[in-house]
């Protein structure tokens, strides 16, 4: 392999030579008639007519007179095919020095070789963008997965099933999008800078802003600003929008993630749950012609209605506890520690049924299950069961042992949502950082009326891997959060001319 400052000197004395020639290796604009993938796709009707595509240069071979490469666009990848008794001496000599990577245009007319591959018989090749790196080795691609997160664009070029992901991505936020417009909801902005953090468990980034000389804080989750808008007569709301969670990194979380929220008046968490299994089930359908898909080797039916289980059937179901014989915190306290569940000593009944459900029920929960009957104590948000007050009318979605959704009808009484900030707070006040904070004007919002509402949230990243059979949510967002490294450190392998 050439030394990197040997290839990229051998490049620039390219570039020089081209301007010498009265040539602009970064061109202003192209037109294209057509891309790769029409071209094939309709070759018949194109066969013996002039096109123009544009695209990068993956691969080229010199054979004296004639050249052959392959220019690949967003859709797909074409031969070219370039002669030079028809393009003649002075242009030939000039392509013969075009370098895999480069972007150029071509004009030529559509064909089939010999062989049978349809390709361009080119008339007209334009430089566009003169690429002074070289790509990955072109027979194993880019490989190394800490490179392909970090340099996202070599990835995107080199690795057609990637770009496919993404281009599913954005399909799915649009059949998102209209699935619920469809249904009236309006898509509105909140903001992504909060002066307190709410609307979910977790440790939010912290920023300063100086002109006003206070502490703001990326937003959690979206859930507050979206409920005021209900108080305020918006009956059917939503949004697509960044959320930030100060928190680990692994193959299910990115400090910077990806959330639908949405909210309707004068519905309850189970309407919700009904919304939710339909938007899922049609976005499934949309993206794959099909309810039944393949997860890392796991099939999944997503056909409506979805089993649903209570969180104490449960437990009771996958480790045998009953907590509905289980009354008090030290009785709790107690069978989870003959169970080998690390809690705290003052660990509520509540949070240990949360600690059991996710230790023992979660994993195998495989097929879209919606779990409901959460406790108060991990629902802070969440309206009070009539019949069951210490438990709540909330649902999360789970599939493949993940959660995808959570939900519930929205607490609407200002007077217990007050009390449940103050328990947050006390919690908060014993070392969980990540309980709520009380937030003043979110009460006085609810004193003013906020109707009866079911509130959801999907996490979008999630939904992708689902649909995409993506392992890891790196996977899914374009530049994951990567840990920062010395821009000297070579990461490039398998990089060569």
């Amino acid at each position: 392999m050439e030394n990197t400052n040997d290839l990229w000197r051998i490049r620039l004395e390219k570039l020089e030579m081209f301007r010498q020639a009265d040539i602009e290796p970064y061109a202003d604009r192209y037109l294209r008639t057509h891309k790769t993938s029409e071209v094939l796709e309709r070759f018949e009707e194109l066969e013996g007519q002039e096109v123009s595509i544009a695209g990068r240069i993956m691969s080229k071979r010199d054979q004296g007179k004639v050249i052959f490469t392959h220019i690949q666009d967003l859709n797909g990848r074409i031969q070219i095919y370039i002669r030079m008794d028809e393009l003649g001496q002075t242009m030939f000599d000039l392509i013969t020095k075009f370098d895999v990577g480069d972007i150029v245009g071509v004009k030529g007319k559509v064909f089939r070789t010999k062989r049978g591959e349809i390709s361009i018989h080119a008339r007209d090749v334009l430089l566009l963008s003169k690429a002074m790196r070289p790509l990955p080795e072109k027979f194993h691609g880019l490989t190394n997965v800490e490179t392909r997160y970090r340099k996202r664009y070599l990835d995107l070029v080199m690795n057609p099933d990637v770009r496919q992901v993404f281009v599913t991505r954005s399909k799915i936020i649009r059949y998102m999008r209209e699935f619920l417009e469809e249904r009236e909801f309006l898509e509105v902005e909140t903001p992504t800078l909060h002066t307190i953090p709410g609307g979910a468990a977790a440790r939010p980034f912290i920023t300063h802003h100086n002109a006003l000389d206070i502490d703001l804080y990326l937003r959690i989750a979206l859930e507050l600003p979206l409920k005021r808008l209900i108080v305020g007569g918006l009956e059917k709301v939503f949004e697509i929008g960044r959320t930030f969670r100060n928190e680990g990194i692994s193959i299910k979380h990115n400090p910077e993630f990806t959330m639908m929220e949405l909210y309707q008046a004068f519905a309850n968490y189970e309407d919700i749950m009904e919304l939710t299994e339909e938007l899922i089930a049609h976005i499934v359908q949309k993206v794959h012609g099909t309810q039944e898909i393949t997860y890392q080797g796991q099939p999944l039916q997503f056909k409506t209605p979805w089993r649903r289980l209570s969180m104490l059937d449960g437990i009771l179901e996958y480790s045998g506890v009953d907590f509905r014989e289980i009354l008090t915190d030290e009785q709790a306290r107690l069978i989870a520690q003959e169970k080998g569940l690390h809690v705290e000593a003052d660990s509520s009944r509540g949070k240990i049924i949360n600690e059991f459900f996710e230790e023992f029920v979660e994993p195998k929960l495989i097929q879209p299950t919606f779990i409901i009957g959460h406790p108060v104590e991990i629902s802070p948000l969440a309206k009070r069961n009539a019949m069951q007050p210490e438990y709540t009318d909330r649902f999360e979605a789970f599939i493949y042992g993940r959660e995808l959704a959570n939900a519930f009808s929205e607490l609407n009484d200002p007077i217990d949502q007050r009390q449940r900030f103050e328990a947050q707070a006390a919690e908060r006040a014993k070392g969980d950082d990540e309980a709520h904070i009380m937030d003043e004007d979110f009460v006085q919002a609810l004193e003013y009326g906020l109707p009866p509402t079911g509130g959801l949230g999907i996490g979008v990243d999630r939904l992708v891997m689902l649909l995409t059979d993506s392992a890891s949510i790196r996977d899914v967002i374009l530049f994951p959060t990567m840990r920062p490294r010395d821009e000297n450190v070579q990461d490039d392998e398998g990089i060569e001319e």
